[in-house]
C-alpha cells in the first residue's frame, strides 16, 4: 500500500513538471489591440439623457455607429514597451480628440518611467515622468483574452476614474496598453466602464524583439505630467466641463 502511495506522488509530481514545462510563456512580441468607444452611451451622457435634442435625439444617434473603433500595437521585450495607435482613415469622430487616441507611450518598467508623445489641438507634447502608481486590487474572476486566461483586477486612477483591467502571468511583463502597468504580468483588457470605452488585445504575436529597437518617441515640446494638466486646465477655463472627456484620455 506504501508503495502505491509513493508510486502514485511520484506520478502526479512527474505530470506537474510536465505541464509546468510545457507552459507558454510569452516574454517579446507585438499585441494588437481594439479601443472601442461606445458613442451612443458617450453622446447621451454629455447631452444630459438626450433630453437637450428633445424628441430628435433618436434620429441623431441613429445617423452615427454605436461603437467607434480604433486600433494600436503594443510592442514589447525586456521589460521595455511602445505603445502605438495604428493611423486609419476617418478617424476623427463626433466627439472631437476625445474619441481618438492621442498618446504615443514609450515605458521602461525597469526604471519606472515612461515617455509619452501627446497630440491635441495640433500642438504636440513629449511627455517625460514617472509611472503611475496604480493601487490595483486582485479577483478571483477570469476570462480569455487573445487565447490567453486573464485575471480581473480593479483600481480608480486620477482620483475618480474606475479602471477594470485583465492580465495574464504568461506574459511576465507588468505593461499594458497606454499607460496602464504594474500588475503582475501583461494586461491584455482594459475597460472604463462609467466612460464607455474599452482596450482588449485581439492577437498576440510571440516573436523575439530586440528591446534595442523599442525606443521612445522624440517629437514634441518637452515637459512632465504637471505641464500637461496646466495646458489642459487652461483650454477647460475656456470649454468648461466639455473638456472633462478629452482631460481623461490625455492623461491615461
Amino acid at each position: 500500500m506504501k508503495t502505491r502511495f509513493i508510486l502514485l506522488a511520484a506520478l502526479i509530481f512527474s505530470m506537474n513538471s510536465l505541464f509546468a514545462q510545457n507552459a507558454r510563456f510569452t516574454f517579446s512580441g507585438v499585441i494588437e489591440f481594439e479601443k472601442s468607444i461606445n458613442q451612443h452611451a458617450a453622446l447621451k451622457k454629455s447631452l444630459a439623457g438626450g433630453s437637450m435634442l428633445g424628441g430628435s435625439f433618436d434620429d441623431f444617434k441613429k445617423s452615427i455607429p454605436q461603437f467607434k473603433i480604433l486600433k494600436s500595437t503594443l510592442t514589447f521585450s525586456e521589460n521595455k514597451t511602445f505603445f502605438k495607435p495604428v493611423a486609419e482613415e476617418n478617424s476623427r469622430g463626433m466627439f472631437g480628440p476625445s474619441g481618438e487616441q492621442p498618446n504615443v507611450t514609450y515605458t521602461d518598467l525597469n526604471t519606472n518611467t515612461f515617455t509619452t508623445e501627446k497630440t491635441f489641438f495640433e500642438e504636440t507634447f513629449l511627455v517625460k515622468d514617472s509611472t503611475r502608481k496604480i493601487n490595483w486590487k486582485l479577483t478571483s474572476e477570469m476570462r480569455t483574452i487573445a487565447g490567453y486566461e486573464c485575471r480581473r483586477a480593479n483600481a480608480v486612477i486620477m482620483d475618480s476614474v474606475y479602471v477594470v483591467a485583465f492580465y495574464t502571468d504568461k506574459i511576465p511583463v507588468s505593461g499594458g496598453p497606454e499607460s496602464f502597468t504594474g500588475l503582475p504580468g501583461m494586461i491584455l483588457g482594459v475597460a472604463l466602464p462609467h466612460d464607455n470605452t474599452t482596450w482588449f488585445a485581439k492577437t498576440v504575436a510571440d516573436k523575439s524583439i530586440p528591446a534595442a529597437e523599442i525606443k521612445p518617441p522624440v517629437k514634441g515640446k518637452s515637459t512632465d505630467n504637471k505641464g500637461v494638466l496646466e495646458a489642459l486646465t487652461k483650454l477647460k477655463s475656456r470649454w468648461g466641463k466639455h473638456m472633462d472627456s478629452l482631460i481623461k484620455m490625455m492623461l491615461l
